[in-house]
This record gives structure tokens, sequence and C-alpha cells, in this order.
């Protein structure tokens, strides 16, 4: 799959993880109280600022915070746009 979409800057395309369906015990997860997915994997990224390098690559798979960046739906898919700064590990 080919985005036509390249971030500026330091931010970030991630495309989140779906959330969690079941619990470790195997209860089911109705979807009005689904939590917000916190990981994702990383589609594209901006070329840093200057004396900035970028850390993360596309393909990474990251954990970022719960209200990090803004949302979109680029081909009927939803992504997040962040800055590096909003992404907290790379897992």
């Amino acid at each position: 799959m080919a985005l036509n979409i390249q971030p500026l800057s330091d931010r970030v395309l991630v495309e989140p993880l779906a959330a969690e369906t079941k619990t470790a015990s195997g209860i089911i997860i109705p979807e009005t109280a689904k939590e917000k997915p916190q990981k994702g994997i990383v589609i594209a990224v901006g070329k840093g600022k200057k004396d900035y390098v970028m850390t993360v690559k596309s393909g990474d798979t990251v954990l970022y915070g719960k209200y990090a960046g803004t949302e979109l739906k680029l081909g009927g898919k939803d992504y997040l746009i962040m800055r590096e700064d909003d992404i907290l590990a790379i897992v």
C-alpha cells in the first residue's frame, strides 16, 4: 500500500493497532468499553529538524500516549499523525 502523504519536520504517521477484544482471562470486551489503542505501526516519518535526527523509522511498532496525535482517515483507514516526542517507546 502506498500512501501519498509525507509528514513534515518531526512528525510521524502511525497506524493504530486494533483494540483488544478479549481480556487475558477470556472475557469479551464490548465496543462501548474498549480502550483507545496506545500501540501502532509507523507508516511514514518526516525528515526531522536541523540538529534533530529522527529515531523511529517506517515499520517500527511504537507505544504512544492515550491522547497523542491528531486522528485522520485516509483511504478508509484510521491513522494518527503526531510529533516524535509523543512516542514513548519502540517495541
